[in-house]
């Protein structure tokens, strides 16, 4: 039962069942459980066969959103559309099963007492048994794991477990899928290959796809567009570039990445900082702002000038990069810098810093 995963383990490319894909959409959908409010005005539309990343920290309602999708979760404003047909909304609920929706669970919820194949089978009870099984078999092939079909799920490792998860979700060729925290339980060496197989399988099977994650990283790689949630309601939704580069404010800014932050004001369209002028055109004269830097792209880092001078106070290798902290003159921290290692590069070294203005952002301060 090892946890080492390669692309050997998985099935062919391209053999995964294909569906038709849906569209989806919420229209300013509210949940209340317990007296809270979970989900507030939230409005989202997929068109059929993207993958949409959904982003947030704990209690953001990521998961209420796929529970509301699947029809688990009833709601108590707004509506519901798959293919423009209302499945939740005034007086409407539709059963789970007649959405067409494959939900894959954070815990892959699998059937102790099932064998692979018949965990697959279980959600395949409309069709006859001879295409149930080769629905199945197909699934279980895909994922590397038809020549395990008579074990039980605790025989299997946890990548293995993920990926039959996978097979019993895409079998029935959902429309939709929907996947909550599906890599979370993997340790960080297998999490890379599950990763891209199963953005692989999502690809082919066509379907519309949530994705619930915590990681941004992760939702970067994976999605098509990136919708950031904040208390029940979506702050920012683009592709990852856009939602990286163009954070409607700084809280989404600082989710993606660590920054460091110059409080200044904007005189002549422009901020100064101890690090140089930063540009600021959206900002009236006088405005007080937050001017962001992040790790990587923002400075460049060199043992001569000419540049801004600071001294490195802590460095941590990982892997190839240096994780620096260097002190400037005028600043109260010091400035996280993630950069390729650099042997030459010590504790105590005095170096000097160029700002790299158009990878610095700037925001009003609240």
């Amino acid at each position: 039962m090892s946890d080492s995963e390669t692309l050997e383990d998985w099935g062919p490319r391209g053999t995964a069942g294909v569906a038709f894909a849906a569209a989806l959409r919420f229209d300013a959908v509210d949940v209340t459980l317990g007296g809270r409010p979970v989900l507030r005005n939230f409005s989202l539309a997929l068109v059929p066969g993207e993958i949409v990343c959904l982003l947030g920290e704990s209690g953001s309602g990521k998961s209420t959103i796929l529970r509301v999708a699947a029809g688990i979760q009833r709601i108590d404003g707004g509506t519901v559309k798959i293919n423009d047909q209302i499945v939740s909304g005034p007086g409407i609920h539709a059963k789970p099963d007649r959405r067409g929706i494959g939900l894959m669970f954070q815990d892959f919820a699998l059937f102790p007492h099932l064998t692979l194949l018949q965990n697959v089978t279980f959600g395949l009870r409309k069709l006859g048994r001879t295409a149930a099984l080769a629905q199945a078999r197909q699934a279980l092939k895909r994922v590397g794991l038809d020549d395990r079909e008579a074990d039980y799920p605790h025989r299997l490792s946890g990548g293995q477990q993920q990926r039959l998860a996978l097979a019993r979700s895409i079998a029935p060729r959902p429309g939709i899928l929907m996947l909550d925290e599906p890599f979370s339980s993997l340790d960080a060496r297998l999490r890379e290959t599950v990763r891209n197989e199963t953005l692989a399988v999502l690809h082919e099977t066509h379907a519309t796809t949530i994705i619930v994650t915590h990681d941004p990283e992760e939702a970067m790689l994976l999605g098509d567009r990136i919708a950031l949630l904040r208390h029940g309601r979506l702050a920012q939704i683009d592709t990852a570039s856009e939602i990286y580069n163009r954070p409607v404010d700084l809280n989404a800014a600082r989710f993606f990445s660590p920054l460091s932050e110059i409080e200044a004001r904007v005189q002549a369209g422009r901020v100064e900082t101890p690090l140089g002028p930063v540009p600021a055109p959206r900002h009236a004269d006088g405005t007080a702002v937050t001017v962001a830097i992040r790790p990587i792209g923002s400075l460049d880092v060199a043992t001569e000038g000419p540049g801004i001078p600071g001294r490195v106070l802590a460095k941590r290798d990982a892997i190839g990069i240096d994780l620096c902290e260097v002190s400037v003159a005028g600043l109260e921290r010091p400035i996280q810098i993630r950069r390729r290692a650099d042997r030459n590069l010590v504790v105590g070294s005095d170096v000097f810093l160029t700002l790299n203005p158009e990878h610095v952002l700037v925001f009003a301060k609240d």
